[in-house]
């Protein structure tokens, strides 16, 4: 079977091997589609963190069962099935206290391990949700969207507040539109104006700000002077990530979701005198998934996936995911 090995920075192959064996309490996946997202870009470009080479990328699955054996979620060969790609220990601290999505042995498919780049692949079959009832599009879009509906349930979201989610790449869009669902009035911020735009017309965020000198003032207008109750960071980017406890209110939480590699830099009288709730948000649940399968309907899919190619078109296609200016918001590659 063919597969894509990025083999060292910068450097995508197209191999073919052995398909592979499914184990006892695996489940043997033929894989149909592919979300690319922020963690492929990353390692494509070797500034990824937890990441070693040569790895087979891909963790946003849609994939039908090929074969499997008895399991308690009653899947079959020829379901549709949503991969949770978060393989945990289930015996550190982190997994008893139910936070298998932070485990501290974790092994992410497609980070840690080989992921979905390929025709067929094994997993765990505890990891697997049904979808049959949705899409392959769907089906490529329910794991990034996950994690920001983890994101939202980690700061509580209530109805009526207004957040502001900086980055509005996939896992930033998935965040306000989640957010819209909980109730809570959005301010979208980045420097990119087209994606402001997409965050305004498609998504329908109340609020638009483009991020520099002047985006804080700017939100303190729109809010009357009380700013954000929760800022969520969805960028990654240092300078953002400094920024965002300038749009939070008093006594705000401040959540992380997009991932830096370096050190960030706090004034803390200032953070402190707002009693500032720092988190981080990592991965997500069985929770967050189901609940994202639940309102999915409510996404717009369709405009999401702005490109998509073929499985043995991806190498030549990528290099351009990588350029705003190409319009790029979610790409998908299609094995079928």
């Amino acid at each position: 079977m063919k597969y894509i090995v990025c083999e060292h920075p910068g450097e995508f192959q197209l191999k073919e091997k052995a398909a592979p064996i499914r184990k006892e309490n695996e489940a043997l996946l033929q894989i149909n589609k592919v979300g690319i997202c922020g963690t492929d870009l990353h390692a494509y470009s070797g500034n990824q963190a937890f990441f070693t080479y040569p790895r087979i990328l891909g963790h946003e699955l849609a994939s039908v069962v090929l074969e499997i054996g008895k399991n308690d979620k009653g899947i079959k060969a020829g379901d549709k099935v949503v991969v949770m790609p978060y393989v945990s220990c289930g015996t550190c601290i982190a997994c008893i206290n139910g936070k298998n999505n932070c485990c501290t042995n974790i092994k992410v498919i497609g980070v840690h391990i080989d992921g979905g780049m390929q025709e067929q692949i094994t997993v765990p079959s505890n990891i697997l949700l049904l979808a049959n009832d949705l899409s392959d599009d769907q089906m490529a879009i329910v794991e990034p969207l996950a994690i920001g509906a983890h994101a939202i349930r980690r700061a509580n979201i209530l109805p009526g507040e207004t957040i502001a989610v900086v980055g509005c790449g996939p896992i930033g869009i998935g965040i306000m539109k989640l957010a819209q669902i909980a109730g809570a009035k959005v301010i979208a911020i980045d420097m990119n104006e087209q994606r402001l735009a997409y965050a305004k017309e498609k998504i329908g965020v109340d609020y638009i700000v483009k991020a520099g000198e002047h985006a804080a003032s700017k939100i303190s207008t729109i809010t009357n002077g009380d700013l954000c109750t929760a800022v969520f960071d969805a960028s990654g980017n240092k300078f953002a990530l400094e920024a965002c406890p300038d749009y939070m209110s008093h006594g705000g939480r401040f959540v992380l979701v997009g991932l830096s590699k370096g050190e960030l830099t706090y004034t803390h009288p200032k953070i402190h005198a707002k009693e500032m709730t720092l988190m981080c948000s990592r991965n997500a649940t069985t929770e967050d998934f189901e609940h994202v399968i639940s309102v999915l309907d409510q996404f717009p899919t369709e405009s999401f996936i702005t490109h998509s190619v073929p499985f043995t078109e991806m190498i030549s296609n990528f290099d351009n995911w990588l350029k705003p200016e190409t319009g790029v918001i979610k790409a998908t590659v299609n094995f079928n």
